[in-house]
């Protein structure tokens, strides 16, 4: 399967064929074809999951500098710096991914997130509309979306 074929099953009706696409592209993300940038990808991961925060950062600012077209170091990086609350930067490197990988629907709705923590809910709202126009089957995603939405009525 191609990305494009993912990206275009991500649309369909298809529960199973939904899932396979969405590991797909997963794994296509997260493969840059050089062993040692994904081996620091790994890393970064297994750091983030010991809640060493800025060792991933760390590991990652360093794969970004060696890779800096690789979408996914990017919204990596974002990920660690969204849980150390760091939601500017995260939301800088966000946008990295997606100038990146537009249908990044992972960096949409981290992104997303991040203006949600920050109150930012219209920004938000759009995030996750975009997500969901990529990947619609994404449940979190819509429910984020609500929630963001009824900030915005509520505050308007």
């Amino acid at each position: 399967m191609t990305e494009a074929q993912a990206l275009e099953a991500l649309r369909g009706g298809d529960v199973k064929r939904i899932a396979e696409a969405e590991t797909a592209l997963w794994t296509m993300w997260c493969h840059s074809g050089r062993p040692e940038h994904d081996a620091l990808l790994v890393e970064s991961v297994a750091a983030m999951e010991r809640r060493d925060l800025d060792g991933a950062i760390a590991i990652l600012t360093r794969l970004i500098a060696a890779a800096p077209d690789w979408a996914e170091a990017w919204n990596k990086r974002a990920t660690a710096r969204y849980l150390a609350r760091d939601f500017a930067g995260a939301i800088q490197d966000c946008e990295a991914t997606l100038a990146r990988k537009p249908h990044h629907f992972g960096a949409l709705s981290g992104q997303g997130l991040c203006h949600l923590a920050l109150e930012q809910y219209a920004p938000a709202a759009a995030l996750f509309r975009r997500a969901l126009a990529v990947h619609p089957s994404l449940a979190p995603v819509r429910a984020n979306l609500q929630a963001a939405l009824s900030e915005v009525v509520r505050y308007n």
